[in-house]
């Protein structure tokens, strides 16, 4: 398991290096009336292969079922920093159409990540639990939707470009799918845990 998470630190941080670097080259930048493909391809390639890599090995999937869901959960407290896209919104520096529905979702969901960490990361919150997480990823969904047809839902109006350029471009190319990774292992674990008792790493917290 300790040769998964070396391996899997290291991929992240190649990761994060790529997107840092790729975002000072604008490989993420399109035209005015361009789709976002570059954009996009770096949303949905890291969970893909996250998907792939979460199928077709037994041992990386018995590692990434390991992790405690209550610290995965806890990790998305930091999207109360969603507020930041309402500050820009209203200096007209991104559209309020997306920085609306993006900011007030990540608020949302960064606010109530502590207590789903702490109170709901357990078989007999299995419902709720769940459920909290696939409104974590529709959010994220929604994020990357509204950034991609800002242009065409308002053709004169604000476009979402700063997304593409450092450093909001680490937002969609780095911590978008790192998030949705976290919240689709977080419901993998919460499928297999059995009905009406705590979970192991629940339980193991409440003991400790």
């Amino acid at each position: 398991m300790s040769r998964y998470a070396k391996l899997s630190a290291g991929l992240i941080g190649a990761w994060f290096v790529f997107s840092v670097f790729g975002s000072a080259a604008h490989l993420f930048r399109n035209g005015p009336n361009q789709p976002p493909l570059a954009l996009g391809l770096a949303v949905l390639a890291p969970v893909a292969i996250f998907l792939i890599w979460f199928r077709g090995s037994s041992q990386f999937r018995q590692f990434v079922l390991s992790l405690n869901p209550r610290v995965l959960t806890y990790v998305h407290s930091w999207r109360v920093a969603g507020f930041v896209f309402l500050v820009l919104a209203t200096y007209g520096i991104l559209p309020r159409l997306f920085a609306w529905s993006a900011g007030w979702g990540d608020i949302v969901i960064g606010v109530t990540a502590p207590l789903v960490g702490w109170k709901l990361a357990t078989a007999q919150h299995r419902g709720t639990f769940i459920l909290w997480q696939v409104l974590g990823i529709a959010d994220l969904v929604d994020a990357v939707a509204m950034a991609a047809l800002a242009n065409v839902l308002d053709p004169h109006g604000i476009p979402a470009s700063p997304m593409t350029v450092l450093p909001l471009s680490l937002i969609p190319t780095f911590a978008v799918p790192l998030l949705m990774i976290l919240h689709i292992i977080c419901i993998a674990q919460a499928r297999r845990w059995p009905k009406g008792e705590a979970s192991p790493s629940g339980a193991q917290l409440r003991m400790a």
